[in-house]
């Protein structure tokens, strides 16, 4: 009898225990929803539902206060045991808008976005899918509130609130991805990502130095890859995904394929990708300046300039990526998580299409100009402990290091030397986050950083008639960068209506850079700096109602001088050349920033924001002498000397508007405008514009959405930009911008209507097809140096299992 009674219990405990997995279904059509985020703030706990729409939230048992929600559906809050008493099934109704969904990029912790004062969009998997973008600069396009510049195919650097390239931060699964020779000019480096890896990208825009430090000045980019997922049993769950892709404009042919393995305590995720890219065709209807007449080739042992038979075709611009990701998972109970990630990306050599176009004396000025194979790989392990004590109730540990590998290859027309300069940078970061509840309406965010980046610079001259090699002058000195800081985030939520949240954090940077005099006698042989910036924001969030949200926020930013500031010897345009500045201090920002979103009848929803950013002790490029002199040969050519320095105060300011339209039958209407200006002090105490503040752009949807298919129409677009509006340092730059009827560079307006559709065809086989660019309007956007695709076919099959 005994043991029967034991048996029962057993079984009831197993019972209990099973019965504490929830199924979240959609309330018309009873399918799984994955994704959906059980919240309990009362023990700071966050958990999510799987592709199976199931969920274990047996460590949220007694818990008299859950959230329970998801993007695109209604809000719900139940208890522990209301749930149990719906045995352990919720229905979610689908919600036409939502002013609030769990954001991580804020603190790195899972928050609710509708208590950050800051703006933060997501971009979700569905609308990644539906659009297929071929890189992860392009997936940050597709919200239509990021803008990308291009100087050649293989790149995309990001624009945002008037600020690009190093005064903006990009984290990749919680990591820092910025180094120390991220430089002012366009930058190429988010290119790295794989579009079809990333689960969740999000975007922070204005400053994010309190929780990530330097750089994040405009925004910050925050990317969270294809995570394992534990089975919850001891049945293994199995699942992935595989695409195919072509699109005409460029012969694009990729290849993609994912699956995740797990069980109840270890689970795994193998991400593989490779992308292959032919010339880029442009369209026909646009200014001519666009076009592509002729391009250099090599032959019989000599440049040779040759026509090409189709002006449209960007040559050279061609170019192949690889993207592999290894992820591990161990759980070995409810209090510890173990997270090991492994990334690793490499291009092909790829042209730089807008030096190429450069000419001198009537000629070509280069005869090749090539970014060597770009490499990426990050080793990365997070740790984390959930568990209340009197200090925390979540810690968090991220060990990461990173390797980034970059070159230049350039030869002037008709010269038989070939420069080579390589760069390797081991960037090596340490992160402690803690996450404490005090009592029921404050919570504190504070942690720990640690960040060291050695940088290697190298060069080399080939002479492509003997082969033979000899050393040149590097690109950068041989440096280390370090950072250490300590940082504090509070957040008072003394009802549902109301968040008031505050941060500080105090970062401690240093540089020690040797510098080789064999080539250039400058006038030092090493730089060290040794210094510290503060830097904190105050904001506000109030809901007078569950239709409307009002924000307010100010905040600092800094950014610290790294290497690529203080060192770099480069050709920043034609007749300039840059030379080292070792006496170099932190850059500071501060903005202000309101928003107000409104949602009307549960039909339209507005958002507006408005933001004030002023840059002071800006790092930027101005005339200067080195031994006494303006100006030197550099490169076979008199250059005006030139060099960073702290000698500008800039502004930005500027609009982010939002209409968002939902009518019966799945139709959708939506639609975002940015509008910004920047000014920049020059030396003779006049102001140029901003370079980084792109002209007016946008874009409007029309979605319809049924069971099997969505098809979306939309229009992308973007204001001119006179010549008297471009930064005094583009206005000469022939081989990026048109000439207007004068003969002046100008960056035209222009639009592209365009048509994705994505139908489910049986099963767990998908097709998406789309037409880009319907016109065929040859166009570049603002500051790129090569066109955009003209008319652009794509079609991509997908099988989900």
């Amino acid at each position: 009898m005994r043991n029967i009674l034991l048996l029962c219990l057993f079984l009831g405990c197993s019972f209990i225990a099973y019965s504490q997995t929830v199924t979240v279904k959609d309330a018309e059509t009873s399918e799984p929803i994955e994704m959906v985020t059980f919240i309990s703030e009362e023990r700071s706990e966050f958990i999510g539902t799987d592709e199976q729409g199931k969920a274990d939230i047996s460590s949220l048992a007694g818990t008299q206060k859950i959230q329970i929600q998801r993007l695109g559906y209604q809000l719900k809050t139940l208890s522990f045991e209301e749930i149990r008493s719906k045995d352990f099934v919720i229905e979610l109704k689908a919600n036409n808008f939502n002013l609030n969904e769990v954001i991580v990029s804020a603190t790195r912790w899972r928050q609710n976005s509708g208590d950050i004062p800051s703006k933060v969009i997501s971009i979700s998997p569905k609308e990644v899918e539906l659009q297929n973008p071929q890189t992860a600069a392009d997936l940050l396009g597709i919200s239509g509130k990021v803008y990308i510049q291009k100087s050649q195919q293989g790149g995309g650097s990001p624009m945002i609130r008037g600020f690009a390239t190093n005064r903006l931060l990009y984290t990749v699964d919680g990591v820092r991805m910025n180094n120390a020779i991220f430089r002012g000019g366009n930058i190429q480096n988010v290119i790295s990502l794989d579009p079809f890896a990333t689960e969740s990208t999000e975007v922070l825009f204005g400053p994010g130095s309190v929780i990530y430090g330097s750089d994040a000045i405009g925004g910050v980019m925050s990317f969270q890859t294809l995570s394992p997922e534990l089975s919850g049993s001891d049945e293994a769950l199995i699942s992935g995904k595989v695409n195919t892709r072509f699109s005409s404009a460029n012969n694009e042919k990729t290849l993609h394929a994912d699956i995740k393995y797990g069980w109840k305590k270890w689970a795994f995720v193998t991400s593989a990708s490779r992308w292959d890219y032919d010339h880029l065709r442009q369209g026909k209807n646009g200014p001519d300046d666009y076009l592509k007449i002729y391009h250099v080739e090599r032959i019989e042992g000599e440049d040779r300039i040759v026509k090409q038979e189709n002006p449209l075709i960007q040559n050279p611009t061609a170019y192949s990526q690889k993207n592999l990701m290894q992820k591990i998972r161990f759980q070995p109970n409810e209090n510890w998580d173990f997270q090991y990630g492994f990334h690793f990306s490499e291009t092909s050599e790829y042209g730089r299409y807008d030096r190429l176009n450069r000419v001198l004396n009537g000629k070509p000025r280069y005869a090749e100009w090539n970014y060597g194979p770009q490499k990426w790989m990050m080793n990365n392990l997070n740790i984390t402990h959930s568990k209340e004590t009197k200090s925390f109730d979540q810690l968090s540990i991220r060990l990461a290091h990173q390797q980034f590998e970059e070159s230049r290859i350039d030869r002037n027309f008709q010269d038989e030397i070939r420069r080579i300069r390589a760069e390797k940078v081991d960037a090596y970061s340490t992160n402690i986050d803690f996450i404490k509840k005090i009592g029921k309406k404050s919570t504190v965010f504070y942690g720990v950083e640690y960040i060291l980046n050695d940088v290697e610079s190298d060069g080399l001259q080939e002479n492509i008639i003997t082969g033979y090699f000899s050393n040149s002058p590097s690109r950068y000195p041989q440096a280390i960068w370090n950072s250490m800081a300590v940082y504090t985030n509070y957040e008072f939520k003394p009802s549902d209506k109301f968040t008031l949240q505050g941060g500080l954090r105090y970062n401690h940077f240093l540089l020690d850079a040797e510098f080789d005099t064999t080539f250039y006698s400058f006038p030092f042989t090493e730089a060290n700096i040794n210094n510290g910036a503060l830097t904190g924001s105050l904001g506000m969030v109030y809901h007078p109602g569950e239709s409307w949200s009002v924000n307010a926020n100010f905040g600092t930013a800094f950014r610290a001088p790294n290497v690529d500031d203080v060192g770099k010897i480069f050709d920043s345009e034609p007749g300039a050349v840059v030379i080292p500045n070792p006496n170099l201090s932190a850059e500071y920002a501060y903005n202000w920033d309101i928003g107000i979103a409104k949602v009307f009848n549960n039909f339209i929803k507005v958002d507006f924001t408005t933001y004030y950013t002023i840059l002071n002790n800006a790092m930027v490029r101005r005339n200067s002498q080195l031994n006494g002199m303006d100006s030197i040969i550099f490169d076979g050519e008199m250059s005006q000397v030139q060099s960073i320095q702290n000698a500008a105060i800039a502004y930005v300011y500027g609009l982010q508007a939002g209409l968002e339209m939902k009518f019966p039958g799945g139709i959708n209407l939506s639609s975002d405008l940015n509008y910004q200006m920047g000014e920049e002090e020059l030396d003779n105490g006049s102001v140029s514009p901003s370079r980084h503040a792109p002209p007016l752009f946008g874009t409007t949807r029309l979605n319809f959405k049924s069971d099997d298919w969505v098809v979306q129409i939309y229009a992308n677009y973007q204001a001119e930009r006179e010549h008297s509006r471009l930064a005094v340092e583009e206005r000469a730059k022939t081989e990026i911008y048109a000439l207007d009827e004068n003969g002046n560079t100008y960056a035209p307006a222009w639009y592209t209507l365009n048509f994705k559709m994505s139908y489910q065809l049986w099963g767990d086989f998908g097709l998406n097809i789309g037409v880009e660019n319907i016109t065929d309007q040859r166009y570049r956007p603002y500051s790129s140096g090569m066109s955009a695709p003209g008319r652009n076919y794509i079609m991509s099959l997908n099988f989900k299992f």
